[in-house]
């Protein structure tokens, strides 16, 4: 089983920043992919960014330019820093972790992320 622990949301100003981190704990195979996903009241969960194990990364158009993820792998853990942020990116913000092998997905507790205009 795998374990994701997530911290860093908050309440920040348009225009501010906030850096989540996750870290993962448990059985986790090597190949993987960890990152972020997004829900806001009334709308669906959406991909925020992903990385890959060996590097690749994908981001929504929504938030290219402003959010980056990086992972140290060392650690397990996934961050995501959040630049010129806007109000449509308040949400709960969920760290997942999947397991490409197996084809398994694991999900974190969710962090509310609140930017308020």
């Amino acid at each position: 089983q795998v374990q994701l622990v997530e911290s860093g949301g908050g309440l920040v100003q348009a225009g501010g920043s906030l850096r989540l981190s996750c870290a993962a704990s448990g059985r986790i195979l090597s190949l993987n992919a960890m990152g972020w996903y997004r829900q806001a009241p009334g709308k669906q969960r959406e991909l925020v960014a992903t990385m890959h194990s060996g590097g690749y990364t994908q981001y929504a158009d929504s938030v290219k330019g402003r959010f980056t993820i990086s992972r140290d792998n060392a650690k397990n853990t996934v961050y995501l820093q959040m630049n010129s942020l806007k109000p449509e990116d308040t949400a709960v913000y969920y760290c997942y972790l999947r397991s490409i092998a197996i084809q398994a997905d694991y999900w974190g507790q969710g962090t509310q992320v609140t930017v308020s205009s």
